[in-house]
């Protein structure tokens, strides 16, 4: 057999991403090949967020996008996909009609998402293959809508909380304290339990912070870098930013914010850096799809050998960036 694709769209609240990856399952390891990554900058949670609904422009929008990765899904002859929409979707009132008129338009099946899944699918992508399964971390995914948390303990993960803390909400004043309040109690707990140095960061910001503090390869982005760094951007227009540091306009305009949410749980917690993977939802998605995928090619050969020909099951994962 060759290579196999799977596809992910993740509908965000500051951006809608498509990635496809392959993977050839009779390599003796596996490996991850990125064969397309597009990310449109919709920011649904701009009318989400503010007014409760996502506005007509905004829903065509989306729905023009979606059925031009429908077409993308066909030419690069994709063995499965799954769609995902979070926070924005979540909370805008007609999200259901949207959903449906999407589905119609283009018989692509999008899931609304709750933060918990959320966090559980980001975990899925793997990136805890190179961690001390000694030491404990907290696993932090900051994006436009929610910021979610997870513990992961001896290599295990704990649990996961998903906070309605995001750069697009903050961007707009639409954060409430109390969202704040339950986060810095949750941390409190976490702190008084378990020893944490390391956050391991995810989301297009962290990642772009991580590459402006141009730090040497695999060395970690220390909070008191972070903090410099943070403190220099918002000495910025965003206009500059944009010019400086070549930013996207929908960056420049919400980063120091992801910046003030990464820190803010970094001292609830009493860590000293962050571990940045290029990794998100996306990428989990794509690792539950083959997951699933090979659970039934699997059990397809389970129905066909006889009790004398064990399967062999074991298998290396490696994610090519």
């Amino acid at each position: 057999m060759n290579s196999i694709k799977f596809a992910a769209i993740d509908i965000g609240s500051n951006a809608v991403r498509l990635l496809i990856m392959s993977i050839s399952p009779e390599d003796i390891t596996e490996t991850f090949s990125k064969e397309l990554m597009i990310r449109v900058p919709l920011r649904l949670g701009q009318e989400s967020f503010m007014s409760g609904k996502i506005d007509d422009k905004k829903a065509k929008q989306l729905v023009r996008l979606m059925k031009a990765f429908k077409h993308l899904l066909k030419v690069y002859d994709v063995t499965d996909y799954r769609v995902c929409a979070t926070a924005a979707m979540r909370e805008a009132k007609n999200a259901k009609e949207i959903v449906k008129e999407i589905k119609n338009e283009t018989d692509l099946k999008i899931e609304v998402i709750d933060g918990h899944e959320e966090a559980l699918i980001i975990y899925e992508s793997h990136f805890y293959y190179n961690l001390n399964e000694n030491q404990n971390y907290i696993f932090v995914d900051v994006g436009g809508g929610s910021t979610e948390i997870s513990l992961i303990a001896n290599g295990e993960l704990m649990e996961s909380n998903s906070y309605n803390i995001g750069t697009v909400r903050l961007l707009n004043n639409k954060v409430k304290s109390d969202e704040y309040d339950k986060m810095h109690t949750d941390l409190a707990e976490l702190k008084e339990q378990y020893v944490i140095t390391d956050i391991i960061g995810s989301g297009g910001n962290i990642i772009k912070l991580n590459a402006l503090a141009k730090l040497r390869k695999d060395r970690k982005l220390s909070v008191t870098v972070l903090e410099t760094l943070n403190e220099t951007l918002k000495q910025h227009s965003v206009d500059e930013l944009i010019e400086i540091y070549k930013l996207k306009p929908d960056r420049a305009d919400v980063i120091t914010h992801a910046a003030d949410i990464y820190l803010d749980v970094a001292k609830s917690v009493g860590a000293k850096s962050f571990i940045v993977p290029k990794i998100g939802l996306i990428d989990g998605i794509v690792h539950l799809l083959y997951a699933k995928w090979r659970s039934k090619k699997k059990n397809k050969i389970n129905d066909m050998a006889t009790e004398d020909t064990p399967v062999d099951d074991t298998v290396e994962v490696i994610i090519e960036k």
